[in-house]
């Protein structure tokens, strides 16, 4: 995933998180990477992909979550530093490639 844009949608409430991240893999060609629950109620919800895809996505996403709930924040990193990738939720695929993600206990669903 080196050399992706890095794009955060955050939001209060797990309703506004769920639009966006359905609005945003909707919107662009952008990969779901995962979710951090903040704590007080605030989620942030995180795609890669170009810079363009990673930018509509965040709009559509931050622009859906809006119409449910609260966005807090919105931004795109256009070319993360390597480090940052270890500060990133990681994520399996299963064989099918399908990502499972069990968003109610934040973990992964097989």
């Amino acid at each position: 995933m080196a050399g992706e844009a890095l794009g955060l949608v955050e939001t209060r409430g797990l309703v506004g998180s769920i639009e966006a991240a359905d609005a945003m893999v909707k919107a662009a060609n952008v990969q779901l990477i995962g979710y951090e629950k903040i704590g007080g109620g605030y989620v942030t919800v995180m795609v890669r992909g170009d810079v363009g895809a990673v930018k509509a996505a965040t709009d559509a996403g931050a622009e859906a979550a809006a119409r449910v709930g609260e966005v807090v924040s919105v931004h795109v990193i256009p070319r993360p530093h390597a480090d940052v990738e270890s500060v990133l939720p990681v994520q399996e695929q299963s064989d099918d490639n399908a990502l499972t993600i069990d968003i109610a206990n934040g973990e992964e669903a097989n």
